[in-house]
């Protein structure tokens, strides 16, 4: 049997996964949680191998908590599921070295195959997305300029941002300059919706 934690913070999308897997005889759901920030504990006390993670989960998002378990518990395999079909997405997720990356309205079917992939080792990533993410251009951002504007797509002023990242009010305005001038953006706003349709944010 292959032991899964499904991770999603809407009750009704994480209750049909759930279900979903059931129905698989060589699959059980050994953990269901609703935030990130759930996920680590969740998978060392139900020795999960299979962790189906949303991307966007409240408290630590997806990625960050697959990338958590890629290095506490590195015999956890990961599986991201998310509604954007965005090659900057996927890239993301593969540099978080995530197992396997799968939109939400794909056939039920692929979801269990999805699972049983990355359980016997192999990386399953929708051939469609991963073709369109080779062919897009790199994020031209540094991580640190990442986290700046993902701090400021939350809505957070210059000086909440400037508190979280450590950083001082100066120094995030010219992350934010730079930022702007690196996408070619009109001003912050058109800076985080470029990054979100990109998918770098």
């Amino acid at each position: 049997m292959i032991r899964v934690l499904v991770a999603e913070d809407m009750h009704i999308v994480r209750g049909a996964l759930v279900a979903l897997l059931r129905l698989e005889p060589d699959i059980e759901v050994v953990s269901e949680v609703a935030s990130g920030d759930e996920i680590l504990a969740a998978a060392r006390t139900s020795r999960t191998q299979v962790a189906v993670i949303d991307i966007d989960l409240p408290g630590k998002d997806g990625l960050t908590a697959a990338t958590e378990l890629h290095e506490q518990l590195p015999e956890v395999r990961t599986l991201i599921l998310t509604s954007l079909g965005r090659p900057g997405t996927l890239r993301r997720a593969l540099a978080a070295k995530v197992n396997g990356f799968l939109l939400k309205d794909a056939p039920a079917e692929k979801l269990a195959n999805a699972v049983r992939g990355v359980a016997a080792g192999r990386r399953m990533v929708d051939g469609d997305l991963a073709l369109a993410a080779w062919d897009t251009v790199e994020c031209p951002l540094t991580p640190r300029e990442i986290d700046v504007l993902r701090l400021t797509a939350e809505g957070r002023d210059t000086l909440e941002v400037a508190a979280k990242a450590f950083l001082s009010t100066g120094t995030v305005r010219n992350y934010l300059t730079t930022i702007v001038s690196k996408l070619n953006a009109r001003n912050r706003v058109d800076a985080i919706r470029i990054a979100k349709e990109s998918g770098w944010i």
